[in-house]
């Protein structure tokens, strides 16, 4: 195949394989009898391909066919060990992977969409024309595996049969990538071919750590190829940058819900969780929050887990909304992970009987992991994610070097939770009966506060507004987060935006069947609300009562106050659920702070939020609709009650 053809696929050109003979030929001189056996397993002529051009343009020194097997596992985690990406730990089955203490998040400033001509990209996103990303990825990565190991896994992104997963290729010569993959995703070699039928598409994923040396950083890229589902990543190790099975093939899963199949398929940045409710039924959560901003508490706060990051919905024939989680594990932020807050994930990170590999934490003398929030005593000295480590060590510029890096993670397999449910690889997925979005909102908005409709929903996901955290590589200060996934839009925002208002409004949805749709907030503090300082004003276990309201509001058992933001709680249903939930005291001065509108600070966000979409393309104009619409009610709520409006009021 000629570069001059319009939309080439870049690995066949570099590869230059375009048969199936042709790859037979290439895995018959490439690799050993025993894994040119296993990959003759694999039928499919585009996987076959794709994997073949893979092996031409890196050139491996070995190639690894993973089946899935405990053998294979067995050797993919000592190969880790041996080539150093990961070292053993004290407790059994616990390893540590330490980034490049420069990468630490994900490279933004690196990460481009490769696009044709005529071709548009989400205007958050940076974009590369296809010309230019081969020549960048012919220069990068043609023979950067040439002293490496190829390992090859064959995934699917959710349950097998569901009818929203996605299979997957993971290609790569880092041990520690494949590890987590297969902690993370369902290793599905013997499906594969199948699901790739059934589904009638793959995604692939090309990637090597290259030298793994920080003079090499500034020649790190990921790209992404759209048209032909495929990511490619070099000398980059942060697995967001690295395991392109997570948010590189996400992006593609966000293509194809918006534009394959609109209006009946989401892909969304969320956790899923089942809350149980009275007489012993369990209602099934979906909610969205910027990496970094609650997610997995709020994943860990549910009676039933199947999710903390991404989920794939769709609305079902039966009228319900569906959800799957792509993932079968958890790359958690540990930052604040403790006791009280967390107890079933900390009871795997202490016990033994657990898989865990950590990264960028301070390990000890005794081979134990550290790090900052966790609520316990913490040594004097180690190796973290910058080098040695003692306590009050500084930096260049004199701050403090904090004992584990903020971004700091831990993946683990979610079948390994006390709160696992076994709904996690049910192909039907679970019934959706709550859509939440939260951020990091010091002074804004209540701890909680439902939609009025479902356009209401749509618009409360796409102002989620939220304080930049570690999650991204240079990030600051308070941005927009719309729908805690626009870093994950290939597309416009309005193409995003219609697909949200078509699917949650859909006449396929049965109407009492239709998700309740709510804002969270749990971090607003003291200083906002009239008191001093920017300690919380409430606790990480709160988000259980706020849960437990929507809980029951889905099935009409509680009142509302009605705003121009959306339903509010009374405080007589929060206090009764803080004392059944929690066992905890709810003064109704604390509801008063949580609650009241503060409507010049809500009025800056809206003005803020209609600024910022006036100069995005397409979007609809029910968004600026809603935004006047409240506007206009807090303004004539301003004007009656004054700037500051108790919710007893209303």
């Amino acid at each position: 195949m000629s570069h001059a053809v319009k939309n080439y696929d870049i690995a066949q050109v570099l590869g230059g394989i375009e048969t199936v003979e042709a790859a037979q030929d290439l895995f018959r001189e490439r690799m050993d009898a025993a894994h040119f056996a296993r990959i003759g397993r694999i039928q499919t002529p585009a996987v076959l391909i794709k994997i073949a051009n893979a092996i031409a343009l890196c050139d491996p020194a070995a190639i690894f066919v993973n089946t899935g097997s405990d053998a294979d596992l067995a050797w993919i985690r000592q190969h880790a060990l041996e080539k150093g990406e990961e070292r053993a730990l004290r407790m059994p089955q616990h390893t540590i992977h330490y980034d490049l203490k420069e990468e630490q998040g994900r490279i933004i400033d690196r990460t481009f969409y490769i696009v044709d001509a005529d071709e548009k990209v989400s205007s958050l996103a940076l974009k590369k024309l296809r010309d230019e990303a081969l020549a960048e990825i012919k220069t990068r990565m043609a023979g950067i595996m040439r002293d490496k190991t190829m390992m090859i896994g064959f995934y699917m992104r959710g349950p097998v049969g569901a009818p929203v997963s996605n299979p997957a290729l993971e290609i790569s010569s880092s041990a520690y990538v494949s590890h987590s993959a297969e902690i993370l995703y369902r290793n599905a070699f013997e499906a594969f071919d199948r699901e790739v039928s059934r589904s009638n598409h793959f995604y692939a994923n090309i990637h090597s750590e290259g030298l793994n040396r920080p003079e090499d950083l500034p020649q790190a890229r990921v790209f992404m190829d759209r048209r032909h589902r495929t990511t490619y990543s070099c000398n980059c190790t942060y697995a967001g940058n690295t395991l392109l099975l997570k948010k590189g093939n996400h992006r593609f899963s966000v293509d194809k819900a918006i534009y394959d199949n609109g209006g009946k398929e989401l892909s969304e940045h969320m956790f899923i969780t089942g809350i149980q409710g009275p007489g012993g039924r369990v209602t099934w959560f979906a909610g969205a929050a910027p990496s970094g901003c609650g997610k997995t508490t709020t994943a860990m706060a549910g009676n039933w887990f199947v999710g903390d990051d991404l989920a794939q919905m769709w609305i079902a024939e039966d009228g319900t909304v569906r959800s799957i989680n792509p993932e079968a594990g958890i790359f958690g932020i540990l930052e604040d992970v403790n006791w009280e807050g967390d107890p079933m994930l900390m009871e795997l990170l202490r016990k033994p009987g657990t898989e865990v590999i950590w990264s960028n934490v301070l390990i000890d003398e005794d081979g134990v992991p550290h790090w900052t929030g966790n609520g316990e005593n913490q040594p004097d000295k180690g190796f973290n994610f910058q080098g040695e480590w003692t306590r009050g060590q500084t930096d260049a510029s004199g701050s403090p070097v904090p004992i584990s890096h903020p971004n700091a993670r831990c993946t683990v397999a979610a079948r390994a939770l006390r709160n696992y449910s076994e709904r996690c690889e049910d192909p039907k997925g679970v019934q959706t009966r709550v859509i939440t979005y939260s951020g990091r909102d010091s002074d804004t908005m209540p701890p909680v506060w439902a939609a009025k409709s479902t356009d209401e929903g749509v618009l409360i996901g796409a102002c989620i507004v939220s304080a930049a955290t570690a999650t991204e590589v240079g990030a600051s200060g308070v941005k927009r987060a719309p729908w805690a996934n626009a870093p994950f839009i290939p597309g416009s925002l309005g193409d995003y935006m219609a697909a949200q208002f078509a699917f949650f409004g859909s006449d396929l949805i049965a109407d009492d069947k239709r998700p309740v749709m709510a804002g969270l907030n749990y971090f607003l503090t003291h200083g906002a609300r009239g008191g001093e300082g920017s300690k919380l004003l409430g606790e990480k276990r709160d988000v259980k009562v706020w849960l437990g309201w929507l809980e029951r509001l889905a099935y009409r058992e509680v009142a509302t106050i009605e705003t121009p933001i959306g339903y509010l709680p009374r405080y007589e249903d929060l206090k009764a659920l803080f004392s059944a939930l929690i066992d905890k005291d709810y003064p109704e001065e604390l509801y008063t702070k949580q609650f009241s509108l503060y409507i010049d600070n809500i009025l800056g966000r809206i003005a803020l939020q209609r600024a910022a979409y006036a100069k995005d393309e397409n979007i609809p104009p029910r968004l600026f609709d809603i935004l006047d619409r409240q506007r206009e009610g807090l303004e004539a709520l301003r004007a009656e009650h004054g700037p500051m409006v108790p919710p007893q009021g209303l």
